[in-house]
């Protein structure tokens, strides 16, 4: 499970949330340059279509878009390269039962620092359907009917 530190939050993915059930979180560390943490400083960064796959023992992060750094001229990478995921091998190999099997995914939830290191927050999803969309929607739309009544009310 992902410890969750008062770190700053750099992104979050909230359509992740929207079309996926998430079963369990997990923190990983992620391979960065110096340029794409001064742009994370910058809050230039999009999660909104990514995704986690494992690739040989390894865990990638893929379609994290970080914009290059304005000062970082020839030292910019590519904004949508593959990110390395940093976790302990035993979850990784747990994590690889998990998808191939069950039908889960893993989808990058939200970045954030941790001290002066970058996390990013990895979810095990399992696709939401259009029905189970709807009722959360419904739902919320409840709450927040009630929440106005009662404050008009008191």
């Amino acid at each position: 499970m992902a410890k969750k530190t008062d770190g700053k939050i750099i992104a979050q993915n909230k359509k992740a949330r929207h079309d996926f059930f998430v079963d369990e979180t997990y923190e990983a560390g992620i391979e960065l340059f110096g340029t794409e943490v001064k742009s994370l400083r910058n809050g230039n960064v999009n999660l909104k279509d990514s995704y986690c796959h494992i690739y040989k023992g390894e865990l990638f992060a893929s379609g994290v878009h970080i914009s290059p750094y304005e000062q970082g001229n020839i030292f910019n990478r590519d904004p949508l390269r593959e990110k390395k995921l940093l976790m302990h091998k035993k979850e990784i190999n747990k994590l690889f039962g998990l998808v191939s099997q069950k039908g889960y995914t893993l989808v990058p939830l939200s970045l954030y620092f941790s001290g002066s290191r970058v996390k990013m927050e990895v979810g095990l999803c399992r696709g939401k359907k259009l029905y189970d969309k709807r009722d959360d929607m419904a739902r919320r739309d409840d709450q927040r009917y009630i929440e106005r009544s009662l404050k008009e009310k008191y």
